[in-house]
């Protein structure tokens, strides 16, 4: 299939990543031998590395420090081809770090997430950026955005707005604003934290009757709830061999952000967006450059 060069606007957190992985079996409370790695990641720069492996033109606007980690982080993006020119680069703060220990399958089993440089992205400093943001096909805000700074956008934005809860904890910031999204990719619990509704079809048709034009609900190993108006699919997942769990889920939001830029209809978006978190998950870092792969799949 040949590809639509499109833009995206990405909002939100850049990271560096610090990984643990045990050799073995996972021994809590204890110190296990095992491998650390550095890398960037943040689920705003996560999404915005997928979208450039699918061919789409990328701003991501974030922030960083002046330390080593922030200049790290800048280089990677720029290396990929992302626009930062709207990112904020702060010198006397310190840039975002995500430290996580999986099991010895890949599965994230706790983290630590330092990203108060992230509170710095206002509505003040958003405000010149707006009309430059307000051209691109699309936006994407996540979460780790403060609730004032999610307002601001939500308010002001022309573009279609996708969303990204990034945890339960900040899923509620979206609280308000749902009738403000073209796309919102929640998981289950994720879900029931913006409906209250523990079932996930409950809470996908919640979503829905509250203003969200589509809903795509991940069910971890059950697949995906897609919904659109009166329409509500369940998907199953695709095989993959699991490698790490990490980054999985922001594949997912970027395939979702090309599949609709692309035209697809409900049950291919989601498609494309399970395909890709598959792919995710088969590889040890949280972008797979085999995502790069998605849009000649003839099997979405």
């Amino acid at each position: 299939m040949e590809r639509t060069i499109k833009r995206v606007a990405v909002i939100g957190g850049a990271n560096m990543d610090i990984c643990g992985s045990p050799a073995g079996q996972l021994v809590p409370r204890d110190s296990n031998p095992g491998t650390v790695t550095l890398r960037p990641g943040g689920v705003g720069r996560n999404i915005a590395h997928g979208l450039r492996l699918l061919g789409v033109e990328v701003s991501l606007i974030t922030a960083v420090g002046g330390d080593v980690y922030g200049a790290g982080l800048l280089e990677n993006c720029r290396s990929l081809g992302i626009d930062m020119s709207m990112s904020l680069v702060l010198p006397e703060q310190r840039s975002s770090t995500y430290l996580y220990v999986t099991d010895q399958r890949g599965e994230m089993q706790t983290a630590v997430a330092d990203m108060e440089i992230t509170e710095c992205i206002t509505p003040r400093a958003l405000a010149p950026l707006m009309a430059q943001i307000n051209r691109a096909d699309a936006v994407l805000i996540d979460c780790n955005l403060s609730v004032e700074t999610l307002r601001y956008v939500a308010q002001r934005c022309t573009a279609p707005l996708y969303a990204d809860p990034v945890s339960t904890a900040k899923a509620g910031r979206l609280a308000g604003l749902l009738d403000r999204l073209t796309v919102l990719k929640p998981n289950a619990m994720e879900a029931e934290a913006l409906t209250g509704e523990a079932d996930p079809e409950r809470a996908a048709k919640a979503l829905l009757a509250a203003g969200v034009r589509r809903i795509f609900v991940t069910l971890s190993g059950d697949g995906m709830l897609a919904g659109s108006g009166d329409t509500l699919l369940h998907l199953p997942c695709y095989e993959t061999r699991l490698v790490n769990t990490t980054g999985a889920g922001d594949a997912a939001m970027a395939a979702l952000i090309w599949a609709e830029l692309q035209g697809f209809d409900l049950e291919r978006t989601a498609r494309a967006a399970l395909k890709a978190g598959a792919i995710a998950c088969a590889y040890a870092e949280a972008n797979n450059p085999a995502l790069a792969e998605l849009p000649k799949d003839k099997d979405l």
